[in-house]
């Protein structure tokens, strides 16, 4: 058995914020592989069901973001199951739009939703990260972390959530590259896995954004380089 977990806030007023991406794509999983209703427990909304011949428990907690950890810790030690057995999906500012990256164990990365898996069922769980963007400026990341997708979006939203849902049996069976490439076949851009190395941890990109850098190799074909030029116009580097 294995537990995806979707990280998010609770409510119709987060609905459609970026931060909330993780649920989004177990709504996505659990609508296209017909997965039962969802219900209440383990402080999470939880829906089981079947993936490429394997046993599958999705859960969106319901603890708000930075409490994450104790819905998916409660559920893990229920079903007697292991950090590895345990795949959490959220948003990453240091990503670009429609980007993904897998990997397993690592840090935080300033992330509180993966600050409190960490801290209630060990690091060594699976990560996938889904890229929002970063605004530019730490005073824009909580606008624009905790603001809804713009309807821009959808040009990358929309084909990166049907792909993560369509191939889910990749991701549950570990096939990470195979994943990443149905990814970015979707997106028009190059998805790859990461290596499980801890990283330096920082503050809560809530409430700074990290400084590194953006990477200044862009896709220039596909709905990420349509988007982008709707953007930027054609001042891509």
């Amino acid at each position: 058995m294995q537990i995806l977990a979707g990280l998010g806030n609770p409510g119709s007023q987060y609905a459609g914020n970026r931060h909330n991406i993780g649920f989004m794509a177990v709504d996505a999983i659990q609508q296209r592989h017909s997965f039962a209703p969802w219900t209440k427990k383990f402080k999470a909304l939880m829906s089981e069901g079947e993936i490429g011949g394997e046993r599958v428990l999705l859960l969106k907690p319901q603890t708000f973001m930075n409490l994450s950890g104790e819905a998916v810790g409660e559920a893990m030690r229920f079903y007697k199951l292991a950090p590895k057995d345990i795949l959490a999906i959220y948003d990453e500012l240091d990503l670009l739009p429609g980007k993904a990256r897998i990997k397993t164990g690592g840090g935080h990365g300033g992330h509180n939703g993966i600050k409190s898996l960490d801290a209630h069922c060990g690091k060594d769980y699976r990560r996938l990260r889904l890229g929002i963007g970063h605004p530019g400026a730490k005073e824009k990341v909580n606008g624009h972390v905790l603001g809804d997708f713009a309807k821009i979006d959808k040009v990358w939203l929309e084909p990166l959530l049907d792909a993560l849902a369509e191939n889910a049996a990749m991701l549950v069976k570990g096939e990470d590259s195979q994943f990443l490439n149905k990814l970015s076949l979707a997106t028009g851009g190059k998805q790859e896995p990461e290596p499980a190395v801890a990283k330096p941890t920082g503050q809560s990109h809530i409430r700074q954004a990290r400084n590194s850098a953006q990477p200044k190799i862009l896709p220039t074909t596909g709905p990420m380089a349509d988007m982008l030029k709707k953007l930027f116009g054609n001042r891509q580097e």
